[in-house]
């Protein structure tokens, strides 16, 4: 009787064990859809992946790295990177909690494919969407170059291989019937390629960012800097292979431009990582877009709660989620 018990209890004991560590395993997997085990008090600082110091990313990063800082009491502080693709990655190996990046880039990530094809990232959300990134296709009128068939055997800016700006000009050359072997493709990062250009080193350059970019304004305080277009018939081939792209406009006046130029985006976002708990997204989303009005930055119009949301086709983070819902009733 005493050896039928024993065996009872060590059945039973098997059962308790097997049954914690489901338990153990679904709260585990709760931290890929967003739900962290950690508290906000774990949290003694923050890093904020921008870009390059020529781009958009990083003037907007320290601006948004003092709002969190103030709500949250945690201190923050905006990083330079490689930008969009290169922030993803250093989300998934965990070296970074937040970082800006473009839509189109996040939702390769996420999905696994083009520069992350086999290296899928799982453990990232969103935070919001902010402003349109404006691809610009930039040259100087020293160059001759008017259109995209101008670009053949020519040596153009195309960015860092598996960065943002290199798909989207990978995908515009593609829709203009061209490929990366039919120009001699330099990978040059923003500052790199205003420099370039200055010096008739290159003959022009591809740069997604909102406008106006500090490079090119740099570029065009010693060259009339020109944007090649992108017309409506081109943009709807492009829209319709890639729909994350929207039509849109480098203004007139902007870096002297007498005339307003056709072109196409993608939108700027901020992603963070899974384990950063529901209270302290809540908190840094409410920072950036309640704060929205005074940004001084010219993109900073932009950002605002009832577009926090557009666009963005990877989950969103459950602190992220519960700001927009409450201030989106």
């Amino acid at each position: 009787m005493k050896k039928k018990q024993f065996k009872l209890l060590s059945i039973l004991s098997i059962l308790v064990l097997l049954i914690l560590a489901a338990c153990g395993s679904n709260e585990e997997g709760s931290s890929a859809d967003g739900d962290s085990s950690k508290t906000k008090d774990e949290f003694k600082f923050l890093s904020l992946l921008t870009g390059g110091v020529q781009g958009t990313y990083y003037p907007l990063g320290g601006t948004f790295a003092d709002l969190i800082s103030k709500e949250t009491g945690i201190k923050t502080t905006a990083e330079v990177s490689q930008a969009s693709a290169a922030n993803m990655t250093a989300l998934k190996e965990g070296t970074a909690e937040i970082a800006f990046t473009q839509t189109d880039i996040a939702y390769y990530a996420t999905e696994g494919e083009l520069m992350f094809k086999d290296n899928a990232v799982d453990t990232i959300s969103a935070l919001g969407a902010l402003y349109p990134e404006t691809v610009q296709l930039v040259t100087t009128d020293k160059t001759g170059i008017k259109t995209f068939a101008d670009l053949k055997g020519k040596k153009i800016s195309v960015g860092a291989p598996g960065s943002g700006t290199y798909a989207n000009a990978e995908q515009l050359l593609e829709i203009h019937g061209l490929t990366m072997d039919d120009i001699e493709p330099q990978n040059l990062d923003f500052g790199e390629s205003q420099d370039s250009l200055q010096a008739g080193q290159i003959d022009a350059a591809f740069i997604t960012a909102g406008t106006p970019t500090g490079a090119v304004e740099a570029l065009n305080a010693v060259s009339n800097v020109v944007i090649v277009p992108v017309d409506d018939a081109k943009a709807d081939e492009l829209i319709e292979k890639y729909p994350y792209y929207a039509k849109d406009i480098v203004p007139s006046g902007t870096y002297g431009l007498t005339q307003d130029v056709p072109t196409v985006s993608v939108l700027a976002m901020l992603a963070v990582t899974n384990e950063l708990p529901e209270d302290l997204v809540y908190e840094m989303t409410k920072a950036i877009y309640d704060n929205a009005g005074s940004i001084t930055h010219p993109k900073g119009q932009f950002i605002k709660p009832e577009t926090g949301l557009d666009g963005i086709g990877i989950k969103i983070h459950p602190g992220a989620q519960k700001y927009f819902d409450e201030v989106n009733k």
